[in-house]
């Protein structure tokens, strides 16, 4: 019984040894993301949300109201200069659109 005990460690151990890289490889591509490209404002995705890359050209939209930024927004996401809303992509971390929401 004891043999087989220590056979499963072993075989467990050098399982989790060869596993070792991937979850490296893994976690390095999550914790440190690659530069994302730019959101290009004339996209579908963009103007479907009426983003602008500047707030202040969303003044006359009903919905904006001044100090609204991707920056404070909760979709924002500061280690990428990214957007939930627009995956793959950076935003404008002074832009704006319709979809902005006070972060929390």
């Amino acid at each position: 019984m004891a043999d087989n005990s220590r056979r499963d460690f072993m075989r467990n151990s050098l399982l989790g040894l060869a596993a070792l890289p991937l979850g490296v490889g893994i976690m390095s591509k999550t914790a440190f993301a690659q530069e994302l490209p730019r959101l290009d404002p004339q996209s579908d995705q963009a103007q479907a949300l009426n983003y602008v890359e500047d707030a202040e050209e969303a003044s006359d939209h009903p919905a904006y109201e001044e100090g609204e930024v991707c920056d404070n927004c909760m979709f924002w996401i500061p280690e990428t200069e990214g957007c939930q809303l627009f995956p793959q992509h950076s935003v404008e971390p002074k832009g704006w659109c319709q979809s902005w929401s006070a972060a929390n």
